[in-house]
């Protein structure tokens, strides 16, 4: 097909049609407005009853983020050259008459027609596709009705719903995570061999898979199903598989794919594709010059692709066309993200190496769970792709540079932090940094230089990188920096696109200001509604410099996912309990309750490596019942689940060992009941050994004290994070006063400075003057802070109070200790255990058949 550009009358404003109202479409009326003359008018019909709204962002709605939250910016239908019609769908095109009727009767007259009518949910042609309990995921009636009808069975069967997700594709597994969101089990039937077969090998989907399974997401690849089998009630009851199998359940989700929307283009005589989807040239112009189409129902070189980006980059060429231009559309870049919590997944250009002369390099380590692969040209210089499992933090980095120079070792982006320094090189500026945009680099650096951005919120609003998937915000940051530091101006430093302060400065701001909640402070110092970056941060200052309850008023809402329920998640969705023992110091009747506990609520035990027991596989509605016994037989929060003071590790010290020369386990149980509670940017552990034979491994922790001679050497900034270090000597032969003394202002000084979820042994990388410095700072008080420091901490440990036993005092904050509103303590009737290593656990979905384990002897038989 040719494309010629069309023509538009000059005698009125040029009308403009546009049949759907999902993001390609808003695309194209955002570019509209902004690029055209005054004398243009665009009419929009929209099939549902709301506003456009981010589809991608769907998972976001189990969240518990409303549907404002998803709905896209509609300030480009209040510009007086707009018409948004709502609920009102197109039923008929006159190609000849130039007009679109709609299902109200109105009748629409067009000079240019865009088709954007998308796609639909398909539905496998198998019996009982279409029984109550049968859900496609695809727009937010699809998701409501879903969380509705999961929400009604649960309270009917008085036990988690059991979900069956057929398509192991990206949106089957971000359905899956919704449903395991809403407390459901999910297992996900993959017919082909691997987990996101159209992105993934089959290495990097088998480290996929033992990922999702790790979150207690049941996965069976090879299963095809062929019916959908209703209970008594006509809901359904299960699903049957190719190979005979019959798997239980109580709701379906279909995602095995999309169907073009192209029954209005057929009908109007419009060149559609064999396999479904409206024709189109490289100018987006269908058969008849005088209609567009964009999106999914754009059929472009026999492909049509279920991406935003592609959309996006549809919507700026027929913009383009329309107001005279001659963009072309450059082919679909596939590259995607998956949005699964806790599970990364990339892929990117020439993932599957299918360029004559490619080569692989592949980095996997099983244990962690991660496996990346670069696909290079034969001369191992130009990255043509790749595949991120695990870890996709290189995904912002990589993707740009597809198709150009990778500009350094290939191992530098592999393997993980801390090893070869990844190369710095600058993008050029044809690189496309946000594909859902098809953004620039160039771009960027021209909004900031010559459009006066300064900030990500300035480039979004202007360019519009970062503003849909935000996978490239990373990139994107990195060149607002690199431009802004070029024209010689200030670099931000902001916490996030929320606050234009550091997390420092907004410590030190909250701190001035004696605000004590989030809404007035990112009132006074912020903008917005805030983010899942900000809102932790400003929980952790608010603790510490207001020392109220982590449940308590509006603070309860910033908590991250574990501070919630002040226990930690775990994988299979029960939680742990982790009571403190000081110094790892226990009483025999402690212990005798410990076991109690353990006992009679079938948990898993184990001593962890900071001496104490965790006890694992807590239901939600049982933790208040089990803390409190142990509230009650002494035992307080060992907040294993907050980002503050864990554990400190004893030896036993002079006490006990022929070689101890100090007491190490009293030192140990003072600091903890001095340092409990304490949050912080993030986790810190101390450890105290009673002589230098370091029984108590000191110098891998946050602080570590070691005793001598002389008296307690103090050592600080080690931890075993993402990049193990030795912590540094700070000071030697303190005596217990000045150790203490040193140790609150230290930490004191970490929780100001440090930025947000940073380890003090990065800290200490990035402190000016390094260890020199902090001795200055913190014994020498060469800033005049170490007044304040001691009275802050201080505070801190007049004013501690026990979260756990606090919670129990509290019916308001019992209240959200409930697996269901409507049942409140009912167990799940259907959750098995199995023995590990001799000790009950849950059973993880895979062990389970038909509600039933079957165990022979020690070894777990699972029927297939």
């Amino acid at each position: 097909m040719n494309s010629p550009t069309p023509q538009s009358p000059t005698t009125q404003s040029p009308r403009i049609v546009v049949i759907g109202a999902g993001m390609a479409a808003h695309r194209l009326v955002d570019s509209l407005v902004t690029r055209a003359e005054e004398r243009i008018s665009v009419t929009v019909l929209g099939d549902e009853s709301r506003l456009p709204y981010d589809r991608v962002g769907l998972t976001r709605y189990f969240d518990g983020e409303g549907e404002d939250a998803l709905t896209l910016p509609a300030t480009i239908f209040a510009d007086p050259r707009v018409t948004l019609h709502e609920g009102d769908p197109a039923l008929a095109i006159d190609r000849g008459a130039r007009t679109v009727t709609t299902a109200s009767g109105a009748v629409h007259t067009y000079d240019h027609l865009v088709l954007a009518t998308g796609s639909v949910a398909s539905r496998p042609p198998v019996d009982g596709a279409e029984l109550p309990g049968c859900f496609v995921y695809r727009t937010l009636d699809d998701v409501a009705a879903l969380r509705v009808h999961v929400e009604e069975r649960a309270a009917a069967l008085g036990r988690p719903v059991r979900g069956i997700v057929v398509g192991g594709g990206l949106l089957g597994l971000e359905a899956a995570g919704a449903l395991q969101g809403m407390d459901a089990e999910a297992t996900v039937l993959q017919s082909n061999d691997r987990l996101m077969s159209a992105q993934l090998d089959l290495p990097a989907g088998g480290v996929l898979r033992r990922l999702i399974e790790q979150r207690g997401i049941a996965v069976r690849t090879g299963a095809r199903t062929t019916a959908v089998l209703a209970g008594d009630t006509g809901a359904v009851r299960g699903v049957t598989l190719k190979d005979g199998d019959e798997l239980e359940a109580d709701l379906v989700v279909f995602t095995v794919g999309v169907r073009p929307r192209d029954e209005l283009a057929r009908a109007a005589g419009l060149i559609c594709h064999p396999r479904g989807g409206v024709e189109i040239d490289a100018g987006c112009a269908t058969s008849d010059p005088q209609v567009l189409a964009i999106g999914e129902v754009a059929s472009y070189e026999g492909q049509c692709v279920g991406l935003v980006a592609p959309g996006n980059a549809m919507a700026e060429v027929a913009c383009d066309r329309i107001l005279g231009g001659d963009a072309e559309f450059a082919g679909y870049d596939l590259s995607t993200k998956l949005k699964l919590s806790g599970v990364e997944v990339a892929s990117f250009g020439d993932a599957f190496a299918t360029t004559p002369g490619a080569l692989d390099v592949v980095y996997t380590d099983p244990v962690a769970g991660v496996h990346k692969k670069l696909v290079l040209s034969d001369d191992a210089k130009t990255l043509l792709g790749g595949m991120l499992v695990g870890d996709a933090s290189a995904y912002g980095a990589l993707r740009p540079l597809v198709g150009g120079a990778l500009g350094g070792d290939p191992a530098a982006y592999l393997v993980p932090a801390g090893g070869i320094a990844p190369p710095t090189a600058e993008l050029p500026d044809e690189a496309v940094v946000c594909s859902c945009s098809s953004v620039t680099a160039g771009a960027i650096r021209h909004a900031v230089a010559e459009e006066g951005c300064a900030d990500l919120a300035d480039v979004k609003a202007c360019t519009k990188a970062g503003a849909t998937c935000g996978s490239c915000v990373v990139a994107v940051k990195g060149l607002i920096s690199g431009q802004l530091t070029k024209m010689g101006r200030s670099v931000g430093t902001g916490l996030c696109e929320h606050f234009a302060l550091t997390r420092r400065q907004l410590f030190d701001a909250v701190h001035v200001s004696g605000l004590t909640t989030f809404s007035a402070v990112i009132e006074r110092f912020g903008r917005g509604r805030g983010c899942d970056t900000c809102k932790p941060v400003l929980a952790s200052i608010l603790a510490v410099l207001g020392g109220e309850h982590v449940l308590d008023g509006e603070n309860a809402t910033l908590q991250d996912t574990n501070d919630h329920v002040m226990a930690n998640l775990q994988k299979d969705g029960t939680y742990s309990v982790v009571p403190r023992m000081p110094g790892g110091e226990v009483t025999p009747e402690g212990l005798i309750t410990v076991g109690e506990v353990a006992r009679d609520y079938g948990l898993y035990t184990k001593i962890t490596g900071g001496q104490r027991v965790d006890m694992f596989g807590a239901r939600l509605e049982q933790l208040p019942e089990i803390w409190k016994r142990l509230v009650d037989a002494g035992f307080e929060s060992g907040h294993a689940y907050g980002k503050s003071l864990r554990t400190v590790k004893s030896c036993v010290g002079s006490t006990w060992c022929r070689y101890g020369v100090l007491d190490s386990t009293s030192m140990a149980v003072q600091l903890e009941l001095r340092y409990r509670g304490l949050r912080a940017p993030h986790k810190f552990k101390l450890g105290v050994s009673g002589c230098a034979r370091e029984c108590a491994e000191a110098r891998a922790k946050d602080a570590g004290i070691i005793a001598t001679a002389q008296g307690w050497n103090l050592y600080v900034g080690g931890n075993g994070g993402a990049t193990p270090r030795h912590a540094e000597l700070l000071a030697e032969g303190l005596d217990d006063a000045t150790l203490i003394r040193t140790l609150d202002r230290y930490f004191m000084y970490y929780i100001r400075t440090a930025d947000k979820l940073q380890r003090t042994a990065p800290w200490m990388v990035s402190l000016e003057g390094g260890i020199d410095g902090l001795r200055e700072v913190i014994m020498e008080d060469s800033l005049g802070l170490c007044a304040d420091l001691d009275a802050a901490m201080e505070r801190h440990v007049a004013n501690y109070r026990d979260e756990w036993a606090e919670t129990l005092a509290d019916p308001a904050k019992l209240a959200r200790f409930r697996s269901f509103v409507n049942a409140p303590t009912t167990p799940d009737p259907d959750l098995a255990y199995v023995p590990e290593r001799g000790q009950a656990r849950p059973a993880r979905p895979e062990e389970r058949t038909d509600s039933r384990v079957l165990i022979a002897g020690t070894t777990l038989e699972v029927r297939r």
